[in-house]
C-alpha cells in the first residue's frame, strides 16, 4: 500500500537556468507526459495502477499518470511504467516503443535526462468470444 502512495506524492525539483533562475518540474507533470506517450502506443491496452485507478473512478476525470512512476533527480529522471497489453501484440516490440517514445517525449518537454525506462507487464487483455462476436455483427448493421 505504501508504494501507491508513492505515485500520489508530487515533490518538486529545480532545474537551473541560467543563473539564479529555476524551474521547477513535478514528479506528477512528468508523469502526465510519460502517460500521454505510453497511449500513443499501439498493443497497450492500459494502464495498470491500484490507488491510482479508484481515484480517477470516483473523480470520473482520467489519469494520464496512472501506472507510472517517477523519480526526478537534478537533471535526470527515472521512469517505471506498468502497462498491460492486448493479447497478440508482441511484448518486446511494445515495450521498446514505449522505451523510446516516453525517453523522446519527456526528454523533449522538459529539458531532463531520461537515464531509465522501465516498463511492466501487469498482465494481457484478451477478448472473450461474445465480445468478439459483439464487435462482428456491429458494423454488419450499421
Amino acid at each position: 500500500m505504501e508504494e501507491n502512495k508513492e505515485e500520489l506524492e508530487v515533490s518538486e525539483e529545480e532545474i537551473s537556468v541560467e543563473g539564479n533562475d529555476t524551474v521547477k518540474i513535478s514528479n506528477e507533470a512528468v508523469a502526465t507526459y510519460a502517460g500521454i506517450a505510453v497511449s500513443e502506443v499501439s498493443g497497450v491496452y492500459g494502464m495498470a495502477g491500484g490507488f491510482a485507478g479508484i481515484t480517477e473512478a470516483l473523480s470520473g476525470k482520467k489519469n494520464l499518470a496512472k501506472g507510472i512512476r517517477v523519480d526526478v533527480g537534478e537533471k535526470e529522471a527515472k521512469i517505471d511504467v506498468n502497462i498491460i497489453v492486448e493479447y497478440g501484440a508482441r511484448i518486446p516490440e511494445v515495450a521498446f516503443e514505449i522505451q523510446s517514445r516516453v525517453k523522446k517525449s519527456v526528454e523533449n518537454m522538459t529539458g531532463l535526462k531520461v537515464l531509465e525506462v522501465n516498463v511492466h507487464v501487469q498482465g494481457v487483455h484478451a477478448v472473450s468470444e461474445n465480445k468478439k462476436q459483439e464487435d462482428e455483427e456491429e458494423p454488419n448493421e450499421e
